[in-house]
Protein backbone atom coordinates (compact mmCIF):
# COMPACT_ATOMS: atom_id res chain seq x y z
CA UNK A 1 0.00 0.00 0.00
CA UNK A 2 0.90 3.75 -0.70
CA UNK A 3 0.29 5.79 1.73
CA UNK A 4 0.82 9.60 2.08
CA UNK A 5 1.83 12.35 4.10
CA UNK A 6 4.18 13.94 6.83
CA UNK A 7 1.02 14.06 9.11
CA UNK A 8 1.19 10.31 9.84
CA UNK A 9 2.93 8.87 12.26
CA UNK A 10 3.83 5.41 10.99
CA UNK A 11 7.33 3.51 11.31
CA UNK A 12 8.46 2.02 8.62
CA UNK A 13 10.85 -1.65 8.80
CA UNK A 14 13.17 -3.26 6.02
CA UNK A 15 13.96 -2.26 2.86
CA UNK A 16 15.01 1.20 1.60
CA UNK A 17 15.40 1.13 -2.11
CA UNK A 18 19.28 2.26 -3.47
CA UNK A 19 17.94 5.25 -5.00
CA UNK A 20 16.85 7.03 -2.10
CA UNK A 21 20.42 8.75 -1.89
CA UNK A 22 18.36 11.79 0.06
CA UNK A 23 17.14 10.55 3.00
CA UNK A 24 17.18 11.46 6.38
CA UNK A 25 15.64 10.36 9.58
CA UNK A 26 12.65 12.03 11.10
CA UNK A 27 10.97 11.23 14.05
CA UNK A 28 7.53 10.39 14.89
CA UNK A 29 5.48 8.64 17.58
CA UNK A 30 4.39 4.83 17.53
CA UNK A 31 1.33 3.62 15.88
CA UNK A 32 2.45 0.15 14.75
CA UNK A 33 -0.79 -1.20 16.40
CA UNK A 34 -3.07 0.01 14.06
CA UNK A 35 -0.44 -1.67 10.99
CA UNK A 36 -2.43 -4.56 9.45
CA UNK A 37 1.00 -4.91 7.22
CA UNK A 38 3.70 -3.30 9.12
CA UNK A 39 6.16 -3.22 6.87
CA UNK A 40 6.63 0.52 5.39
CA UNK A 41 8.92 2.93 3.18
CA UNK A 42 7.71 6.42 4.21
CA UNK A 43 8.29 8.46 0.82
CA UNK A 44 7.60 12.47 0.50
CA UNK A 45 7.57 14.79 -2.37
CA UNK A 46 7.06 18.43 -2.98
CA UNK A 47 4.49 17.39 -5.05
CA UNK A 48 3.11 14.53 -2.97
CA UNK A 49 3.62 12.53 0.01
CA UNK A 50 3.94 8.63 -0.04
CA UNK A 51 4.04 5.70 1.63
CA UNK A 52 4.70 2.55 0.60
CA UNK A 53 3.85 -0.22 2.94
CA UNK A 54 5.00 -3.49 2.14
CA UNK A 55 3.07 -6.87 2.50
CA UNK A 56 4.86 -8.79 4.79
CA UNK A 57 5.35 -8.56 8.37
CA UNK A 58 8.80 -8.04 10.02
CA UNK A 59 10.04 -8.26 13.84
CA UNK A 60 11.18 -5.11 14.70
CA UNK A 61 10.90 -1.21 14.29
CA UNK A 62 13.22 1.01 12.21
CA UNK A 63 12.75 4.97 11.82
CA UNK A 64 10.95 6.99 9.09
CA UNK A 65 12.41 7.66 6.40
CA UNK A 66 11.56 11.09 4.19
CA UNK A 67 13.19 12.03 0.71
CA UNK A 68 11.94 15.23 -1.43
CA UNK A 69 11.78 14.16 -5.34
CA UNK A 70 8.96 12.93 -7.67
CA UNK A 71 11.48 12.10 -9.72
CA UNK A 72 12.59 9.31 -6.85
CA UNK A 73 8.47 8.44 -6.29
CA UNK A 74 8.57 7.66 -10.79
CA UNK A 75 11.52 5.29 -9.85
CA UNK A 76 10.06 3.65 -6.98
CA UNK A 77 6.92 2.92 -8.62
CA UNK A 78 9.03 1.78 -11.40
CA UNK A 79 10.34 -1.08 -9.00
CA UNK A 80 7.36 -2.42 -7.99
CA UNK A 81 7.66 -5.47 -10.95
CA UNK A 82 11.40 -5.71 -9.53
CA UNK A 83 12.33 -9.03 -8.51
CA UNK A 84 13.48 -8.13 -4.93
CA UNK A 85 10.26 -6.23 -4.13
CA UNK A 86 7.92 -8.71 -5.90
CA UNK A 87 9.57 -11.58 -3.60
CA UNK A 88 7.96 -9.23 -0.43
CA UNK A 89 4.67 -7.92 -2.47
CA UNK A 90 3.70 -10.78 -4.76
CA UNK A 91 4.11 -7.94 -7.32
CA UNK A 92 0.94 -6.02 -6.18
CA UNK A 93 0.25 -2.88 -4.57
CA UNK A 94 -3.43 -2.75 -2.96
CA UNK A 95 -3.84 0.71 -2.14
CA UNK A 96 -2.63 4.49 -2.33
CA UNK A 97 -3.29 6.83 0.23
CA UNK A 98 -2.84 10.51 -1.06
CA UNK A 99 -2.49 12.72 2.15
CA UNK A 100 -0.10 15.78 0.86
CA UNK A 101 -1.20 18.97 2.24
CA UNK A 102 -0.09 22.36 2.84
CA UNK A 103 -1.66 25.73 4.07
CA UNK A 104 -1.49 29.67 3.03
CA UNK A 105 -3.57 31.47 5.17
CA UNK A 106 -4.74 34.79 4.38
CA UNK A 107 -7.94 36.45 3.34
CA UNK A 108 -8.69 35.58 -0.79
CA UNK A 109 -8.10 38.83 -1.55
CA UNK A 110 -4.73 39.26 -0.09
CA UNK A 111 -3.53 35.69 -1.86
CA UNK A 112 -1.35 36.45 -5.39
CA UNK A 113 -2.43 33.96 -8.08
CA UNK A 114 1.13 32.15 -7.65
CA UNK A 115 0.55 31.21 -4.32
CA UNK A 116 -2.26 29.48 -5.43
CA UNK A 117 -0.48 27.62 -8.26
CA UNK A 118 1.74 26.85 -5.40
CA UNK A 119 -0.57 25.66 -3.17
CA UNK A 120 -2.23 23.63 -6.07
CA UNK A 121 0.54 22.07 -7.13
CA UNK A 122 0.90 19.65 -3.72
CA UNK A 123 -2.64 19.32 -2.31
CA UNK A 124 -4.22 18.19 -6.02
CA UNK A 125 -1.62 17.91 -9.26
CA UNK A 126 0.35 15.70 -6.62
CA UNK A 127 -2.59 13.85 -6.36
CA UNK A 128 -4.01 13.33 -9.68
CA UNK A 129 -0.22 12.88 -10.80
CA UNK A 130 0.45 9.49 -8.00
CA UNK A 131 -3.20 8.34 -9.14
CA UNK A 132 -2.70 8.33 -12.95
CA UNK A 133 0.48 6.28 -12.02
CA UNK A 134 -0.89 3.79 -9.47
CA UNK A 135 -4.21 2.96 -11.62
CA UNK A 136 -2.70 1.10 -14.74
CA UNK A 137 -1.12 -0.94 -11.79
CA UNK A 138 -4.50 -2.08 -10.15
CA UNK A 139 -5.57 -2.51 -14.01
CA UNK A 140 -3.45 -5.00 -14.14
CA UNK A 141 -4.28 -7.10 -11.23
CA UNK A 142 -8.22 -5.87 -11.09
CA UNK A 143 -8.48 -4.13 -7.94
CA UNK A 144 -6.75 -1.68 -5.52
CA UNK A 145 -7.95 0.76 -3.29
CA UNK A 146 -7.07 4.97 -3.66
CA UNK A 147 -7.80 6.89 -0.51
CA UNK A 148 -7.63 10.61 -0.48
CA UNK A 149 -7.47 13.14 2.64
CA UNK A 150 -9.40 15.47 2.10
CA UNK A 151 -10.45 17.42 5.42
CA UNK A 152 -14.00 19.31 6.65
CA UNK A 153 -12.85 22.11 4.52
CA UNK A 154 -13.53 20.25 1.28
CA UNK A 155 -17.38 20.78 1.53
CA UNK A 156 -17.52 23.31 4.38
CA UNK A 157 -15.73 26.86 4.10
CA UNK A 158 -14.42 28.91 6.68
CA UNK A 159 -12.58 32.46 6.09
CA UNK A 160 -8.83 33.17 5.77
CA UNK A 161 -8.29 29.63 4.53
CA UNK A 162 -8.90 30.28 0.45
CA UNK A 163 -6.23 28.64 -0.72
CA UNK A 164 -6.53 25.62 1.44
CA UNK A 165 -10.38 25.09 1.41
CA UNK A 166 -10.52 25.73 -2.51
CA UNK A 167 -7.69 22.80 -2.98
CA UNK A 168 -10.16 20.58 -0.62
CA UNK A 169 -13.04 21.16 -2.81
CA UNK A 170 -11.24 20.67 -5.80
CA UNK A 171 -9.89 17.14 -4.34
CA UNK A 172 -13.24 16.15 -3.65
CA UNK A 173 -14.62 16.91 -7.07
CA UNK A 174 -12.10 15.25 -8.43
CA UNK A 175 -12.22 12.31 -6.39
CA UNK A 176 -15.82 12.11 -6.45
CA UNK A 177 -15.75 11.98 -10.05
CA UNK A 178 -13.12 9.23 -10.39
CA UNK A 179 -15.40 7.04 -8.40
CA UNK A 180 -17.89 7.37 -10.15
CA UNK A 181 -15.74 6.85 -13.75
CA UNK A 182 -14.08 3.54 -11.54
CA UNK A 183 -18.03 2.08 -10.59
CA UNK A 184 -17.99 -0.77 -12.99
CA UNK A 185 -14.03 -1.92 -11.84
CA UNK A 186 -12.71 -3.44 -8.63
CA UNK A 187 -10.85 0.13 -7.97
CA UNK A 188 -12.43 1.79 -5.20
CA UNK A 189 -11.97 5.53 -4.42
CA UNK A 190 -12.43 7.10 -0.92
CA UNK A 191 -12.42 10.50 0.74
CA UNK A 192 -10.83 10.70 4.55
CA UNK A 193 -12.35 13.79 5.92
CA UNK A 194 -10.45 14.65 8.84
CA UNK A 195 -11.67 17.95 11.43
CA UNK A 196 -8.58 18.93 13.76
CA UNK A 197 -6.02 16.95 13.78
CA UNK A 198 -2.82 17.36 16.24
CA UNK A 199 0.01 17.92 13.24
CA UNK A 200 1.61 20.94 12.58
CA UNK A 201 0.05 22.27 9.33
CA UNK A 202 -0.39 25.41 11.37
CA UNK A 203 3.12 26.08 12.31
CA UNK A 204 4.15 24.86 8.55
CA UNK A 205 2.19 27.36 7.13
CA UNK A 206 3.43 30.33 8.64
CA UNK A 207 6.57 30.81 5.73
CA UNK A 208 3.98 30.37 2.97
CA UNK A 209 1.74 33.22 4.45
CA UNK A 210 5.19 35.45 4.91
CA UNK A 211 6.04 34.38 1.71
CA UNK A 212 2.89 35.37 -0.17
CA UNK A 213 0.21 37.57 2.13
CA UNK A 214 1.42 41.19 2.87
CA UNK A 215 -0.90 41.72 5.35
CA UNK A 216 0.36 44.56 6.36
CA UNK A 217 -0.68 47.03 3.74
CA UNK A 218 -4.02 44.49 3.69
CA UNK A 219 -7.71 46.80 3.55
CA UNK A 220 -8.27 44.03 6.44
CA UNK A 221 -4.79 44.76 8.73
CA UNK A 222 -6.75 44.95 11.77
CA UNK A 223 -8.43 42.29 11.42
CA UNK A 224 -5.32 40.29 11.10
CA UNK A 225 -3.77 41.97 13.84
CA UNK A 226 -6.99 40.75 16.21
CA UNK A 227 -7.74 37.29 14.48
CA UNK A 228 -5.31 35.46 11.89
CA UNK A 229 -1.83 36.89 13.40
CA UNK A 230 -2.50 35.70 17.13
CA UNK A 231 -3.41 32.01 15.81
CA UNK A 232 -0.92 31.43 13.50
CA UNK A 233 1.90 33.11 15.97
CA UNK A 234 0.75 32.24 19.73
CA UNK A 235 2.34 29.40 20.87
CA UNK A 236 0.20 25.89 21.01
CA UNK A 237 -0.13 24.93 24.43
CA UNK A 238 -2.90 22.86 24.44
CA UNK A 239 -4.91 20.95 21.70
CA UNK A 240 -7.81 23.18 19.65
CA UNK A 241 -11.13 22.27 20.84
CA UNK A 242 -12.22 18.41 19.72
CA UNK A 243 -8.81 18.39 18.32
CA UNK A 244 -7.43 14.16 18.02
CA UNK A 245 -4.35 12.84 17.53
CA UNK A 246 -3.33 11.47 13.80
CA UNK A 247 -4.11 7.72 15.53
CA UNK A 248 -7.46 8.82 14.89
CA UNK A 249 -7.14 9.35 10.84
CA UNK A 250 -4.69 6.39 10.56
CA UNK A 251 -7.08 3.75 12.38
CA UNK A 252 -10.06 5.55 9.88
CA UNK A 253 -7.45 4.19 6.93
CA UNK A 254 -6.85 1.35 8.36
CA UNK A 255 -10.43 0.48 8.50
CA UNK A 256 -10.99 1.34 4.87
CA UNK A 257 -8.11 -0.52 3.87
CA UNK A 258 -9.69 -3.74 5.82
CA UNK A 259 -12.98 -3.11 4.48
CA UNK A 260 -14.24 -5.31 1.46
CA UNK A 261 -16.60 -2.96 0.71
CA UNK A 262 -15.62 0.68 1.91
CA UNK A 263 -17.21 3.63 2.03
CA UNK A 264 -17.60 6.35 -0.85
CA UNK A 265 -16.58 8.73 2.75
CA UNK A 266 -15.00 8.39 6.24
CA UNK A 267 -15.59 11.59 8.73
CA UNK A 268 -12.68 12.20 11.65
CA UNK A 269 -13.80 14.01 14.26
CA UNK A 270 -16.95 15.49 15.29
CA UNK A 271 -16.41 18.64 13.81
CA UNK A 272 -16.71 17.09 11.14
CA UNK A 273 -19.68 14.75 11.90
CA UNK A 274 -21.19 18.13 13.08
CA UNK A 275 -20.62 20.46 9.49
CA UNK A 276 -22.16 17.64 7.49
CA UNK A 277 -25.00 17.64 9.33
CA UNK A 278 -25.43 21.27 9.10
CA UNK A 279 -24.60 21.35 5.57
CA UNK A 280 -27.14 18.97 4.87
CA UNK A 281 -30.03 20.55 7.32
CA UNK A 282 -29.34 24.90 6.87
CA UNK A 283 -29.50 26.75 4.41
CA UNK A 284 -26.58 28.48 2.29
CA UNK A 285 -27.01 32.09 4.34
CA UNK A 286 -27.87 30.01 7.39
CA UNK A 287 -24.57 28.34 7.38
CA UNK A 288 -22.54 30.79 6.22
CA UNK A 289 -24.42 32.83 9.10
CA UNK A 290 -23.10 30.39 12.05
CA UNK A 291 -19.67 29.64 10.13
CA UNK A 292 -18.88 33.59 10.58
CA UNK A 293 -19.29 33.42 13.94
CA UNK A 294 -17.06 30.19 15.25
Amino acid sequence: TLLGGLSFAIFIRDIIPPEADEIKDIRFEDHDRYLIHPTIVYISCQIALLVYMMKYAMQRNRVLKYVKSIEFINKFLSKIPDEKIHEKTNGKLDAVFNNGAFAVPGAVEDLPTDALRSIYETNLFGYHEVIRQVIPIMRAQGKGKILNCSSVLGFVAIPWRGAYNSTKFALEGLTDTLRIEMRNTNINVILIEPGPIGTKIRENSIPHFERWVDWENSPRKKQYETGLIKRLYQPKNKPDAFELPVSAVTKVVMKALESHRPKPRYYVTIPTHFMGVLRRILSTRSLDWFISRL
